[in-house]
């Protein structure tokens, strides 16, 4: 059997479980409280703008619709959306005049996202069954692309962002937040499905992410790291590895950042540049043992 199919088994049913959890009155962790660098992504106002299970549920790495600079009559789609935290909250960006889609391959997921949406009182907001290597909807209808720590999950990257920049209208923005790895990803932590379910062991490096984003057709590409992960941080996600927890720990330290991932489909003519960021704050992080759609 290939990887990919192992990989999306993993993640569909470790985002399925946490979905269960929380229906059950449960945290996305099982009730143990999530580690703590998945803490603090929201502030007090953003969550009181959502129902408690979509916060609860929120599995991600950031806050994408802090960063997007999100407009009124905009239309924003969520890659991996999870509780539907993030399109939520878009929906509440983009006013009745826009549209909030939110996109997941979780039937326990989309089942709390739906229920979220009838506590809301949101019309604006659509959640779709479907993988982010195939998004059901049409070429360029989308101002925004957000995504929270899920694109890392996928095994064909290249693919979703052409689906991404495809869907984009001309002068759309790609908006994500996701980790991103500073050179190359330990032998160990890629064989782990567990680590890839937690969205470690999948992410790029900052120079392929980048080149990834150029090749689909994106223009204006940059990565802002948002969190460094230090050894003590991995200690901690990397919980029932084993015997091998420090050696693996030491292997992630300094080595996995969380990121706000930046770039524009441009308008014919557009010229394309890249940049890598390095400004870096404690808030927007991602924990790879309970990361995913938001």
């Amino acid at each position: 059997m290939s990887a990919q199919p192992d990989v999306k088994e993993v993640v569909r049913e470790k985002y399925g479980a946490a979905a269960r959890r929380v229906s059950q009155g449960g945290g996305c962790c099982g009730g143990r409280g999530c580690d703590p660098i998945t803490t603090n992504l929201y502030d007090a106002a953003q969550g009181g703008e959502v129902p408690a299970d979509a916060l609860a549920a929120s599995l991600g790495c950031g806050n994408p619709t802090a960063l997007a600079e999100l407009k009124p009559g905009e239309t924003v789609l969520d890659l991996g959306s999870g509780g539907g935290i993030d399109v939520l909250l878009s929906a509440r960006r983009v006013g009745p005049t826009g549209k909030a889609f939110g996109l997941d391959m979780t039937d326990d997921m989309l089942a709390l996202a739906e229920q979220n949406r009838r506590r809301s009182g949101l019309t604006n907001v659509h959640f779709l069954k479907g993988e982010i290597e195939h998004i059901p909807l049409p070429d360029e209808s989308v101002d925004v692309i957000i995504s929270n720590c899920v694109i890392n999950l996928s095994g064909d990257k290249d693919r979703v962002l052409r689906e991404a920049f495809r869907v984009l209208k001309p002068g759309g923005r790609f908006a994500v937040s996701d980790v991103v790895v500073r050179g190359e990803v330990p032998p160990a932590i890629r064989r782990s499905m567990e680590l890839w379910a937690g969205c470690v062991a999948g992410a790029l490096s900052d120079r392929d992410y980048l080149d990834k984003l150029a090749a689909a057709g994106f223009a204006d590409a940059a990565i802002e790291v948002t969190r460094v992960y230090r050894a003590e941080d991995a200690r901690e996600l990397l919980a029932g590895q084993g015997p091998d927890l420090e050696a693996l720990a030491a292997e992630v330290d300094g080595k996995f950042v969380a990121a706000f991932v930046r770039a524009t489909k441009p308008a014919a003519g557009a010229a394309q540049s890249v940049s890598t960021g390095v400004a870096a704050s404690a808030s927007s992080c991602c924990a790879p043992s309970c990361c995913g759609g938001g």
